[in-house]
């Protein structure tokens, strides 16, 4: 036998081969550049400084914190010294984090500073911390936390080596909560061993394709399933890497791609919509050749966007799927993903990217109906998605739920087609397909067929409660700048694919569409929020409204 999967043996790896590579974190104020070799001694310095806190393997550690190099020093440090990295989504609500940093007994939370305001309502509510490190870039936020120690102050002095102990590639890493989720979030559980063979698969040639030569644009937020794993595989490939502490506008994300020579990036298709639209505002204004490929994920980005950067910049935008359940990655989807496939039409080739893909070595998908019962793989019938393999987790921490997690296989709450060549095709998420007189309707398939209207820029599509049929389709719309639609257009549009039971029976135009703590469109705040509106169906309303035209204000 071999050594052990420990993590520290990957990320010491791109320090040791490229130690002069950058790590670069762009801010408001400016720019940080730093080098592998830095990012590891101050690694080493922050183990140091935790175990003097009397952190031990097994302890969690949280961070609250943009993405940047002191998070990245977290990334290295906490695993590689034993500890359970536990880092916590900024967008969750005081109660949800409250919540989750008591279930997962936190001993020490490492915080931007801008971000300390998250924890002032939990004061006296979080009682297995002992100490709060806050990463400044100044001593503010003493007068309001006097109980917290600097970063830096706690770095100084400390040595830049560290001799990661021998761990069982068992033992925990990382812990990430679900979100979006019914009660209580949940706990997901890493192990050494799972993700360090999840990091060497996403850098595999038919997976994203990560190399040593790439300069990485951290846009998933390190915080969201750890930042997708792409700071492990790209430290653990000694790639340049740029990240962004902060919100993340579209101008500033196209500065740093031109400026950074970024050729891999990867983030939710919002994200990708929004650089869209600046490049199409400004196309003159900056230099993206070197941008090769993005990842989409998170949901499925419509058909339109993934051929726009074909078509007009050249760049490859491959589409994944995967869940916090998933390390997250499951299955992905590229142009060219068999050797028949460079004989086949552009076309049908962008056909294969729209499904949401393959699934990685070491993985194992299948479909079954309600009885368990396994349904054929025609690209016809859909049914309940299992998922197995080397770094799916089997239950919750510290909740098992047996119900979900079913002789070895997860129950993914998605409802799925699987196609004759062994393509997944994602119909919707469970609690999202609209039934309506006993048939299913794909909320995601209506949505993205509607995004693909010249003048729309996003678009979200809900059930609604209907006497006769059980539910109704409600389409959601957001304009582009200057664009100009009515709904008859828009139904007009769904017609030339969908039946006329599957078209909307409303189109509403707002401003914006609400999004969940990853990114996603938040369909479960719309229905609510429809609902608070006292929102109902043309057919159901009085003579007066039902003339009204359909045109309003939708949630925010």
């Amino acid at each position: 036998m071999g050594a052990p999967m420990r993590m520290a043996i990957l990320l010491d790896r791109g320090p040791r081969l490229s130690p002069d590579e950058e790590i670069v974190t762009a801010s408001v104020s400016g720019r940080v550049r730093l080098t592998y070799a830095n990012i590891r001694a101050r690694a080493c310095q922050l183990a140091h400084a935790l175990s003097a806190l009397g952190i031990a393997p097994g302890d969690r550690v949280a961070t609250i914190m943009w993405n940047g190099h002191r998070h990245l020093e977290a990334f290295l440090a906490v695993p590689s010294m034993g500890a359970v990295l536990h880092a916590l989504n900024i967008r969750l609500a005081p109660r949800e984090l409250e919540y989750i940093i008591n279930h997962a007994e936190d001993r020490v939370i490492l915080v931007d500073e801008d971000l300390l305001p998250l924890l002032t309502p939990l004061r006296g509510k979080i009682p297995s911390v002992g100490r709060i490190v806050v990463g400044s870039a100044n001593r503010a936020w003493q007068r309001e936390f006097p109980d917290a120690v600097d970063w830096e102050d706690l770095l100084a002095g400390r040595p830049v080596a560290y001799d990661w102990p021998d761990l069982d590639e068992n033992a925990p890493l990382g812990l990430c909560y679900t979100s979006g989720t019914t009660g209580n979030p949940k706990g997901v559980m890493y192990t050494h061993r799972s993700t360090y063979l999840h990091t060497i698969a996403q850098a595999m040639t038919d997976t994203v394709g990560l190399t040593a030569i790439d300069s990485v644009l951290q846009v998933v937020p390190m915080f969201h399933v750890m930042g997708w794993g792409y700071p492990f595989t790209a430290t653990m490939l000694g790639a340049k890497q740029v990240m962004v502490h902060g919100s993340m506008e579209a101008p500033a994300l196209l500065d740093l791609i031109a400026h950074e020579q970024v050729t891999f990036s990867a983030g939710v298709p919002t994200i990708w919509q929004a650089v869209r639209a600046a490049l199409e505002a400004e196309p003159d204004r900056w230099d993206v050749t070197a941008l090769q490929r993005i990842n989409c994920g998170a949901s499925a980005p419509p058909a339109s966007l993934i051929r726009w950067y074909w078509d007009r910049l050249g760049v490859e935008m491959i589409q994944s799927w995967g869940m916090t359940e998933t390390n997250p990655l499951g299955v992905i989807s590229r142009r060219l993903a068999k050797r028949r496939h460079l004989t086949l039409p552009l076309d049908a080739q962008f056909a294969n990217v729209s499904k949401a893909g393959l699934p990685l070595p070491g993985l194992e998908i299948e479909i079954v109906d309600d009885n368990g019962v396994p349904l054929p793989h025609d690209g016809k019938t859909a049914g309940n998605l299992l998922i197995r393999g080397a770094w799916v987790c089997s239950e919750y921490y510290r909740d098992p739920q047996p119900d979900k997690f079913r002789g070895g296989w997860l129950l993914t709450g998605d409802v799925a087609k699987i196609d004759t060549e062994q393509y997944l095709i994602i119909s919707d998420r469970s609690k999202d397909l609209i039934k309506s007189g006993g048939e299913w309707i794909s909320s995601i398939d209506v949505e993205n067929h509607i995004v693909a209207l010249p003048g729309v820029a996003q678009a979200a599509v809900v059930a609604q409660p209907h006497p006769k049929w059980d539910e109704r389709p409600v389409a959601l719309v957001v304009l582009a700048p200057n664009a100009s639609l009515d709904a008859g257009q828009v139904i007009a549009h769904c017609a030339t694919r969908f039946a006329k039971w599957q078209l909307p029976d409303d189109v509403l135009f707002v401003d914006g569409l609400p999004l969940n703590s990853t990114g996603k469109v938040d369909k479960k705040a719309i229905r609510a929020q429809l609902q608070a509106d006292g929102y109902r169906l043309p057919d159901l309303r009085e003579k007066s409204v039902v003339d009204r035209p359909t045109v309003r204000k939708g949630p925010k």
